[in-house]
């Protein structure tokens, strides 16, 4: 299984939350998938494994997103809030503080590793020079806590 094909998946489906506010039903069924890809109507063995990853994540994220936002919006800088922040960013911070916050058994390091390269490869720019520098802060609070 790739963990890290699951954090997309997941990163993915709170993108399209934030921005199409489909249920949380909807998002698990990955439909958007089918409709994207050639693959096969049902999902190997590792992409079941991916895809219960990613739904855990997803409603793990959602269940907690005001606590995951105050968090967010407490760590920015002044002149900085959660509304200037793209969509893309936004759903890599969201996904990736569930997963420090909530799964004690996480390894932050490579939560941030992964989160700087997903957003490498979908943000903006520059916008993983940003979430390495807020989810750096975050972890550290969370491990002295």
């Amino acid at each position: 299984m790739s963990r890290r094909k699951g954090r997309i998946l997941a990163f993915q489906a709170l993108y399209s939350w934030d921005v199409t506010k489909p249920s949380l039903d909807e998002l698990l069924t990955f439909s958007w998938l089918k409709k994207n890809d050639d693959a096969e109507e049902e999902p190997v063995a590792s992409q079941k494994e991916e895809r219960t990853f990613a739904s855990l994540i997803i409603s793990g994220t959602i269940e907690h997103i005001d606590e995951i936002d105050s968090l967010i919006e407490s760590h920015l800088s002044e002149n900085w809030s959660k509304e200037r922040l793209n969509k893309v960013t936004l759903a890599i911070l969201r996904t990736s503080l569930y997963q420090i916050k909530f799964q004690p058994d996480a390894n932050i390091g490579i939560i941030i590793d992964e989160a700087v390269n997903i957003a490498k490869e979908y943000g903006a720019d520059d916008s993983y020079k940003f979430i390495n520098a807020v989810l750096d802060k975050i972890g550290k609070d969370e491990v002295v806590k």
